[in-house]
C-alpha cells in the first residue's frame, strides 16, 4: 500500500477510506514525508483508536491527542484535571514542534482556545542546579493558577515544606518532589501519590499553567470587565460573575474563556506552516450535528438570569469558518468508500469453538494465502494463551515481540502482541494482518470493555490481600486459627511457600500455597471474638454439621419458595428493540459490567409470563437508577403504567426530574405525587392515572393510599424498602400480587450469599464503580480551623460544594456561628432532623440548586438526594459514628468524575477507644470503590444476611464464619435441585489436594510484595473454571513478565485440581517414578474403569482399596502434569 503524493498548500487528495486498521498503517507511512500530521476524525473513538495503533506501529514518534473536555456544552460542571492537563500538554508539544502526529476527534478541533502567547506566557522551566526563591515560586505558582495545598494529590497542585517542595504540574504523569540545598536547587525526583514516596530523579521540570485561562488577578479583572460587555443587565445578579470576583472559580467555568482573553485563538493558530491535515471519515456530518447539538443547548439554557451564557458562535468555530480554515492547508481526505487498490478486508475468519477443528477457517486462509501474516493478541498474556491454543490444533506460528520484529523476522505466520482493531489484507505486498477482532467476532472489539469484570465482591471475602498478621481465617478441614504470614521452607524438594495458621493451645499448621482454595477470610462477627479451635479436638467438625443441617433446611425452604412464584402468573412484556437501543443511547456513560447483568437481567424477567420480584443492590452512586429507568422504558413500550415508589418527598422531586429528563424525546407523560405539588396537580394526577393518560407516575407512601387506582399497572419499582413503615410495606405485598415488582437498595446483601441464591431470589449486585468515579480520599485529623478551612476552600476554589457534618442539634448553632466567622466567602445552610419538614425540604433544594455552598447538618443526609456537585465532606466527632454509617455518609460524595475527600475529624487522635480507632482506620483503609459492599463491613453484611435469611440463621453463621457458610449454602441447592439429599459429613464436596514434587510458588523475586503474593494464592485458588485460570495467567504475565518455573508448576496444581475434583479426586501425588491418586467415597470414576486398567495395563495396580498407583519415570514436573492430565481423560473417558 504505497502513500501518494502530498498535494500542494491549499489543495486536496480524495481517497478511499481504506478497510479495517489499514488507515493506520498508510497515516504511519505518511509520518516521514510531512512533520506534524494533524488527523482530524469524525468520532472520539477512532482518534483514541488511531492514536493506539500509531504509537504501536511508530514506537519512535511523538503521537499525541488533544482529548475533549468530556462535558457538554454550557454543562455546569468542569472537564477532569488529569485531562485539562492533557489537553495543555498536548498544545504545548504542538507549539514547541515537539508533536509528530497530532489526533483531534473534529468536535474538539472546532472549540476555540487560549491565544498561543497566553501558553508561552504561563510555562517556566526548574533545573536542576539552578538559584530557586521560595517566595517567588510561590508566587509565580499562584499566578499560573496552581493551588497551594498541605499534601499533593492532582495536578495543579503544590506544597511547600522547608526546604522541600512537591510540586504536580500539569500535563506530567508524576508529580515531583524538588530539594534545597540553602537556595539552590540541590535534586529533583518524582514521587508516588499514593504511598508519597520517590522513585526516581529527574534533570528538569516543565511547568504548564493550571487551567486553559489565566486566574490571576488580571485575567478575573478582565473577565468582568469583559462579562459587563458582553452580557445585559446587573452583573452583581449573577452568583457565577460574584464567585469570580470573590476569587472562586465555579464549575463550568470553561465554557466563558473567552471572557478572559481580548481574542481566542483555534487549533489552526498553534499549527506550523508544515502541517498535513488528515480529515478522516464523514466530517461534514459529524460537524453539522455537534452544531445542531450545541445550538440546541443554547436556546433551551440561555434563559437563566443568574447563568448567562455565550452564543455558540463564540465558543466554537462555525461549521463553514472551521471548513475554510482547512483550506488553506495541503489535505488528505480519507471518504467513506472503500478501494480496493489500497487494501482489502479478510474473509470471514471466526474461531468456532464447537467444530471440531475450531481454527479451520483461518488454517486453510493462511493456506492459500502466499504472503507473509501477522495475528494480533491484544496483550502479552493473551499472546501466550492464543499460542497454546493455537498448538492444541496444530498450528505453531513464531512470536514477535513487535511491530518491528514482524516486519525484520522471515517466519511465514507470526503472532504478537499488538493494540491493531481490525485485520486487512495487501495484496500487492503480500501482507495479511489478522486480529483477535477477525477471530472472535464478538471478543475483541468490546474487549476492553467485557474484560472489566462482573464485579467480584464476593471473592473480597475471599480474598486474602488484605489479611494481616493475627487476622482469624477458617481451614475447611480443622477451624477457625490465627494467620501468621507466609513461610519459606526446603522440605527436601526445594524451596516452597506456606502458610502458618496458629490455633487454639498453640498448635500449628502449615499450609502449602497451592492449597488455599481450603482457606477464607473468617467473617461473621468481630475478628477478637472468633471461636478458635484446638487441632484434633472434633468441635469444629461438630458445628459444621450443625451448620449443614440448618443450611439443608433454608435450602429447602427457598426451593419451595421459588416454585410457588414460579406458578403465579403474570403479564409478559415485549417492546421494540429499535426503541429501545435508541433509549439506552441516552445514557451519557459507559454501563458498568455489573449494571449490564442487572439490566440483563431485568430485562429477561420482563419477558417472561411470571412476575417479577427483582433486588438490585449497589453501593451509594453506582447506577442503580439507570437499572429502573430501562425497566420503566420497557414497561411503558409494552404498554403498561409504572409507579416509582420512595421513601422521601426530596428523592420524588430527584428521581422526577432524571426520568423527565431521559424520556424528554418520547411521547410518555410522567407525573409527580408529593408535597411539593398542590391539591390540583394531584388530582389531575389521580384522574390521569386512573383513566390511563398517565404513563409514569413517581411518588412517596401516597402512592399506596386505597384513592390511588391504576389503569393498568404494570411495574412497580421500589427505592431503599427498607426505609418504609410496617404498614407501608403491607400495603406494597398487597401491590406485588401479579405486577412486576423492581426494588433498589444500597443496603449491602453479600454477593457470595446472593450467588446461592440466584436462581431462587432475583438479585443483581452492582458493585462496579462508573468508570472515571475516582475512590474518595478519606483523612483522619485532630479538629483543627486550618484543615476545615483548606478543605472548604479548596472545594469551594473549584467551584463545588461542601456537607458539614455536625450531628448534635443542640449545638448546631454554635457551630454555624463558628464556621461563618472561619469561611465568610461561603454561603452555609442548616439542615437537621428537628426542623419541620417542610422547611428541612426547602434547605435541601436550595442546596441541590446550588444556593448554599456549604451545608452544615447532622446525620439527616445518610440517604438524601444525589448531589453530584458536592465533593467534599467533613464529619466532625467522626469517632462517634458506626462503620456502616461512616461509609454511607462518605458515599454522599464522590458522586461525579472530581477526586472526592471525606475529613474524618475527632478530638484527640491518640485519646480516642481502640473500637473508635479500628472503625476510623477500617474507613480510610477502604477508599477503594464498591469498598462498602466487603471488608470489615461485618455489621452491614451481617444485616443483608438477616434480611434475607432471617435472623434465625446468624448463629450458626457466627460459628463457621460467613464464607464458609454461604458456600455450604451453595452446594446444599445445587445438590437440591439435581433431587439429591446434601451430604451432611461433607458439606462442601470434595477437596483436592495435589502433590507435583516440585517448588509451587511465585518466587520472590517474582512478585516481591507478600500482600500481593498472598492475594495471588488465593485468587488462584479460588479459580473454577479454566477460563479464569487463563486470565488471570495473562495478568500475572502482563504484570510481571513470563511465569519462572516454580510459577508454571503452581498454575499446573491448579488446573489439576480443577479436572480431578469433579470426579471426586481426593489426592494426588505424583513423583518422578510413581503416580498415586486417591479416590472418595462417593467419586464419579467407575470402579469397572480402574479394574480395566489394572488388567489392560501393566503398570498399572492398587495401592490400598480407594488408590489406584502407576509407574513410570518422569524426572521434570511439567511431564508429570501432562501424565496426570492424560490418566484423568483416561478415567472419565466413556
Amino acid at each position: 500500500m504505497s502513500a501518494p503524493a502530498i498535494p500542494r498548500a491549499g489543495e486536496r487528495l480524495q481517497l478511499a477510506l481504506p478497510p479495517g486498521s489499514a488507515d493506520s498503517l498508510l497515516l504511519a507511512r505518511y509520518s516521514d514525508r510531512a512533520r506534524p500530521l494533524v488527523v482530524l476524525t469524525d468520532a472520539a473513538h477512532e482518534a483514541t483508536r488511531l492514536k493506539e495503533e500509531l504509537a504501536y506501529l511508530l514506537p519512535d514518534k511523538a503521537v499525541v491527542m488533544l482529548p475533549d473536555w468530556e462535558t457538554l456544552p454550557y454543562d455546569h460542571f468542569s472537564p477532569h484535571q488529569d485531562l485539562i492537563s492533557e489537553r495543555l500538554a498536548t498544545l504545548w508539544q504542538i507549539r514547541e514542534g515537539k508533536a509528530d502526529i497530532v489526533i483531534v476527534p473534529v468536535q474538539t478541533a472546532m472549540g476555540r482556545l487560549a491565544p498561543v502567547e497566553y501558553l508561552a506566557g504561563y510555562t517556566f522551566f526548574i533545573k536542576k542546579g539552578q538559584k530557586f526563591d521560595a517566595e517567588k515560586m510561590r508566587a509565580d505558582l499562584a499566578f499560573a493558577g496552581y493551588s497551594h495545598v498541605t499534601q499533593v494529590y492532582s495536578p495543579g497542585e503544590f506544597s511547600i515544606r522547608g526546604g522541600l517542595i512537591d510540586l504536580f504540574p500539569m500535563g506530567s504523569p508524576l508529580p515531583y518532589r524538588i530539594d534545597l540545598f540553602d537556595d539552590e536547587i540541590e535534586t529533583i525526583r518524582t514521587f508516588d501519590v499514593d504511598t508519597q514516596r520517590s522513585l526516581y530523579p529527574v534533570p528538569e521540570v516543565r511547568l504548564l499553567p493550571a487551567r486553559e485561562f489565566p486566574i490571576d488577578d488580571g485575567g478575573r479583572t478582565r473577565f468582568r470587565q469583559r462579562f459587563r460587555e458582553v452580557f445585559e443587565g446587573d452583573p452583581s445578579k449573577s452568583r457565577l460573575y460574584k464567585d469570580i470576583s470573590s476569587g472562586a472559580t465555579p464549575a463550568g467555568i470553561e465554557y466563558y474563556l473567552p471572557l478572559f482573553f481580548e481574542h481566542t485563538a483555534t487549533l489552526f493558530d498553534y499549527l506550523p506552516a508544515s502541517a498535513l491535515l488528515v480529515l478522516r471519515g464523514d466530517l461534514q456530518e459529524a460537524v453539522q450535528r455537534f452544531w445542531a447539538d450545541t445550538q440546541d443547548r443554547y436556546r433551551n439554557l440561555s434563559g437563566e438570569k443568574d447563568r448567562p451564557i455565550l452564543k455558540p458562535g463564540d465558543l466554537y468555530l462555525m461549521p463553514d469558518t472551521f471548513f475554510g480554515s482547512c483550506k488553506s492547508w495541503p489535505r488528505l481526505e480519507f471518504g467513506s468508500a472503500a478501494d480496493e487498490n489500497l487494501a482489502e478486508a479478510l474473509p470471514p475468519l471466526d474461531v468456532d469453538r464447537r467444530a471440531d477443528n475450531p481454527l479451520a477457517k483461518l488454517t486453510s486462509f493462511l493456506d492459500s494465502f502466499k504472503g507473509r501474516v501477522l495475528i494480533c493478541a491484544e496483550s502479552l498474556g493473551r499472546r501466550e494463551t492464543m499460542a497454546q491454543y493455537f498448538a492444541e490444533y496444530g498450528l505453531k506460528p513464531a512470536l514477535a515481540e513487535s511491530w518491528q520484529g514482524f516486519i525484520e523476522g522471515k517466519e511465514r505466520v507470526m503472532l504478537a502482541p499488538a493494540p491493531l482493531y481490525r485485520g486487512f489484507v495487501l495484496a500487492k505486498e503480500k501482507l495479511a494482518i489478522i486480529t483477535e477482532g477477525n477471530l472472535y467476532a464478538a471478543v475483541a472489539q468490546s474487549r476492553g470493555k467485557k474484560q472489566q469484570k462482573r464485579s467480584n465482591t464476593d471473592t473480597m471475602l475471599r480474598d486474602l490481600s488484605e489479611l494481616k498478621i493475627g487476622d482469624p481465617v477458617v481451614h475447611e478441614a480443622h477451624g477457625i486459627g490465627l494467620y501468621q504470614g507466609l513461610i519459606s521452607m526446603d522440605l527436601g524438594e526445594g524451596e516452597t511457600e506456606l502458610l502458618l495458621i496458629e490455633y487454639s493451645g498453640s498448635d500449628k499448621l502449615y499450609v502449602p500455597v497451592s492449597q488455599l482454595h481450603v482457606i477464607s477470610r473468617y467473617s461473621g462477627g468481630s475478628p477478637d471474638a472468633a471461636p478458635l479451635h484446638k487441632l484434633g479436638s472434633g468441635a469444629w467438625d461438630k458445628a459444621k454439621r450443625r451448620a449443614a443441617e440448618q443450611v439443608r433446611d433454608t435450602a429447602a425452604e427457598l426451593l419451595n419458595l421459588y416454585a410457588r412464584r414460579a406458578a403465579r402468573e403474570g403479564h409478559a412484556f415485549d417492546w421494540s428493540y429499535n426503541d429501545y437501543e435508541a433509549f439506552a443511547e441516552g445514557f451519557g456513560f459507559e454501563e458498568t459490567a455489573d449494571q449490564e447483568a442487572a439490566i440483563e437481567a431485568v430485562l429477561i424477567d420482563m419477558r417472561l409470563g411470571r412476575p417479577m420480584d427483582r433486588l438490585v443492590c449497589g453501593d451509594v452512586g453506582f447506577g442503580k437508577t439507570e437499572v429502573a429507568l430501562r425497566a420503566a422504558f420497557a414497561a411503558v413500550a409494552g404498554g403498561k403504567q409504572v409507579a416509582v415508589l420512595v421513601p422521601t418527598t426530596l428523592l420524588a422531586e430527584q428521581h422526577f426530574q432524571t426520568f423527565s429528563d431521559r424520556f424528554a424525546d418520547w411521547p410518555v407523560k410522567i407525573v409527580e405525587l408529593s408535597r411539593f405539588r398542590s391539591t390540583k396537580e394531584v388530582a389531575a394526577a389521580l384522574k390521569g392515572l386512573a383513566d390511563g393518560q398517565v404513563d409514569i407516575v413517581i411518588g412517596t407512601h401516597k402512592l399506596v393510599q386505597p384513592d390511588v387506582e391504576f389503569a393498568r399497572l404494570g411495574l412497580v419499582i421500589i427505592d431503599e424498602e427498607h426505609r418504609f413503615g410496617v404498614r407501608q410495606k403491607e400495603q406494597l405485598k398487597a401491590l406485588r400480587a401479579n405486577v412486576d415488582v423492581l426494588t433498589l437498595t444500597a443496603t449491602p446483601i453479600p454477593r457470595t450469599l446472593a450467588m446461592s441464591l440466584e436462581g431462587l431470589r432475583d438479585f443483581s449486585v452492582i458493585a462496579t464503580a462508573p468508570s472515571r468515579r475516582l475512590a474518595v480520599k478519606t483523612f483522619v485529623a485532630k479538629f483543627n480551623e486550618g484543615v476545615i478551612r483548606e478543605a472548604v476552600l479548596r472545594e469551594l476554589k473549584r467551584g463545588g460544594q461542601v456537607f458539614f457534618l455536625h450531628n448534635e442539634v443542640e449545638t448546631i448553632e454554635n457551630m454555624q456561628q463558628k464556621l461563618a466567622a472561619l469561611l465568610p466567602e461561603a454561603r452555609l445552610g442548616v439542615a437537621h432532623g428537628q426542623m419541620r419538614e417542610r422547611e428541612l425540604e426547602h434547605v435541601m433544594r436550595d442546596f441541590y440548586a446550588q444556593r448554599f455552598n456549604v451545608l452544615l447538618c447532622t446525620t439527616i443526609i445518610e440517604t438524601g438526594i444525589d448531589i453530584p456537585n458536592a465533593n467534599t465532606i467533613i464529619m466532625n466527632r467522626a469517632d462517634k459514628f458506626g462503620l456502616a454509617q461512616l461509609h454511607q455518609m462518605r458515599g454522599r460524595v464522590g458522586r461525579s468524575h472530581h477526586q472526592a475527600y471525606a475529613y474524618l475529624l475527632v478530638p484527640d487522635v491518640e485519646g480516642m477507644t481502640s473500637s473508635a480507632k479500628k472503625r476510623l482506620e477500617a474507613i480510610q483503609m477502604m477508599e477503594e470503590l464498591g469498598s462498602g459492599f466487603f471488608l470489615a463491613m461485618h455489621d452491614l453484611e451481617i444485616r443483608g444476611a438477616g434480611e434475607v435469611l432471617g435472623d434465625s440463621q446468624s448463629g450458626e453463621m457466627q460459628e463457621i464464619g460467613f464464607s464458609l457458610y454461604s458456600q455450604m449454602l451453595n452446594e446444599a441447592v445445587k445438590a437440591l435441585k439435581k433431587g439429591i439429599e446434601p451430604d451432611l459429613s461433607q458439606p462442601l464436596g470434595v477437596t483436592t489436594e495435589i502433590n507435583l514434587h516440585a517448588p509451587a510458588l511465585l518466587p520472590n523475586e517474582y512478585c516481591p510484595d507478600v500482600h500481593e503474593r498472598l492475594s495471588l494464592y488465593k485468587r488462584l485458588a479460588n479459580c473454577e473454571t479454566t477460563d479464569e485460570l487463563d486470565d488471570l495467567l495473562q495478568e500475572l504475565i502482563d504484570r510481571f513478565g513470563l511465569l519462572p518455573d516454580p510459577a508454571k508448576v503452581l498454575l499446573d496444581c491448579h488446573k489439576l485440581r480443577m479436572l480431578a475434583k469433579p470426579i471426586g479426586i481426593t489426592k494426588i501425588d505424583a513423583a518422578d517414578s510413581a503416580i498415586v491418586i486417591s479416590f472418595a467415597a462417593n467419586t464419579q470414576v467407575d470402579p469397572m474403569k480402574i479394574i480395566t486398567l489394572i488388567q489392560s495395563k501393566k503398570n498399572y495396580r492398587l495401592a490400598g482399596q480407594d488408590r489406584l498407583r502407576l509407574e513410570g519415570n518422569w524426572p521434570e514436573a511439567p511431564l508429570r502434569a501432562v501424565r496426570v492430565k492424560e490418566l484423568l481423560a483416561e478415567l472419565v473417558k466413556p
